[in-house]
């Protein structure tokens, strides 16, 4: 499936990284690939005349900090999205080091929370992952945070513009060892809520539409105590979405959700299989109209399965095996806007306070070249920015796909914030579909197939 292309990062060294988001922070409508530095340099990646080079100044790279998780988002409105990087230099419990949330003025980054009217919302317990939520699909949205010796946190922007923590508001403040976390409209027209939770039972927190949320995962069948949860992904799944998800040790499961709203686990054996996983990603790496699901495995030869005779069967994945590696973070992302998504994995750093691994350069692979056909979506909210959490669906040659637009994370990480479509041998598109997190629809058709399809929020 991959072909190693990490020649293709320029100054490409050891170092020991996590998370990894895909924003478009220099506000160019090109996307860049940031890398959370544990100990060393965040770096923020950017095709320039092939290869990425780091373009991130001083405030972004802020090589005295231990990155752990990122995520984008536009919290404020302003049509930009800001910057959350979550620090860990613990496992767990207090730490030394506060969170980032750098927000952009012209080509300079403000940290906001070095703030001194936002102070009490720094984080100061070691978290282990960060995504977005916009709550009340208004297009604002805030930073989900899951920490380990604390509630969960919700940090928002409040009418006088100060940040603040929304979690107990929301019913939100579960005490867990959270992980992975995943924000998508799964139960509701809304964003709901998924919690990987090591040592203790998932969470399901469904939207009730008025900005409060209930947990229903155990009446759901998803809450699955018994092994220690790590990262999720959801899936197409003919109408409804499923989830995959991964353990540290434990069997891998495949949640389908059934018409009466629970979920049943359908993993095969092979899919199973245990591992100690680092983070999942659901994408169509070869445009043939199916995702596949990729494993980022800790100290282990990395996992690739597609949907083949209508089952699931582990492929080929090239020179993404990486045998030996320490992989901390994954994500996906058209980096060179070719219609192919490119692979990025970093290695070596602490998930949230741990011992480092020894560190090792990025790893970019590309897909083997095809001639399937292809669609990008890119929904705005009504201010212009990234719909972070908007569905959208896709039918060409009489099959209906879906997506949802990447809140982040797999685990530790957040992915384009676009609706990447493999069309297989097809080249036109019959018609797309995008909901907002508010409800609001817009239907386009016959869009222009090979090429990124810009939807803005209907007017009024």
């Amino acid at each position: 499936m991959f072909l190693d292309c990490s020649r293709l990062i320029a100054g490409n060294r050891p170092r020991l990284s996590n998370g990894i988001a895909v924003a478009d922070l220099d506000g160019d409508g090109v996307f860049e690939l940031v890398v959370a530095g544990f100990a060393t340099n965040n770096l923020v990646l950017k095709w320039r005349d092939g290869a990425l080079v780091d373009i991130a100044g001083p405030e972004l790279a802020d090589p005295t900090g231990h990155a752990v998780g990122i995520a984008a988002a536009d919290i404020d409105g302003d049509g930009r999205e800001e910057l959350y990087i979550l620090n860990s230099d613990v496992a767990s419990g207090p730490k030394e080091m506060g969170d980032r949330l750098f927000a952009g003025f012209g080509a300079h980054w403000i940290d906001l929370l070095a703030q001194a009217q936002n102070a009490g919302a720094v984080n100061r317990i070691a978290g282990h992952s960060v995504a977005v939520l916009d709550r009340m699909g208004e297009g604002r949205y805030g930073f989900v945070v899951a920490t380990d010796g604390a509630p969960l946190r919700l940090l928002e922007l409040n009418r006088k513009g100060r940040l603040v923590d929304m979690a107990e508001e929301a019913e939100l403040d579960l005490m867990a060892a959270g992980r992975g976390l995943l924000c998508l409209p799964l139960l509701s027209e809304r964003m709901d809520l998924f919690v990987c939770v090591e040592e203790g039972p998932n969470a399901l927190f469904r939207n009730l539409g008025d900005g409060t949320f209930e947990d229903v995962a155990e009446e759901r069948g998803i809450a699955d105590s018994r092994f220690d949860g790590r990262a999720a992904v959801a899936l197409d799944a003919d109408g409804r979405f499923d989830l995959l998800v991964a353990h540290r040790d434990g069997p891998q499961r495949l949640y389908t959700q059934r018409t009466s709203g629970a979920f049943e686990d359908i993993a095969g054996p092979d899919l199973s299989m245990p591992a100690r996983v680092a983070t999942v990603i659901a994408a169509d790496f070869d445009n043939d109209g199916h995702e596949e699901l990729f494993f980022n495995i800790e100290g282990g030869p990395n996992r690739l399965f597609g949907w083949r005779n209508d089952e699931w069967q582990e492929i080929d994945i090239g020179d993404a095996l990486e045998p030996k590696a320490s992989g901390t973070g994954a994500a996906v992302a058209d980096i060179d806007c070719d219609g192919r998504l490119e692979l990025v994995i970093g290695h070596g750093g602490a998930h949230g306070g741990g011992a480092p691994g020894t560190g090792a350069p990025l790893s970019l692979y590309r897909p083997l070249p095809n001639d399937n056909g292809w669609i990008r979506v890119l929904p705005l909210t009504r201010f212009g920015a990234p719909a972070r959490g908007a569905v959208v669906t896709c039918t060409a040659g009489g099959r209906t796909q879906r997506r949802v637009v990447c809140a982040g994370s797999g685990y530790l990480c957040q992915m384009e914030p676009v609706a990447h479509f493999g069309l297989g041998p097809v080249h036109e598109v019959e018609r797309l579909e995008v909901r907002w997190p508010d409800g609001m629809s817009a239907v386009i058709d016959r869009p222009p197939a090979g090429r990124v399809v810009t939807v803005p929020y209907p007017p009024e």
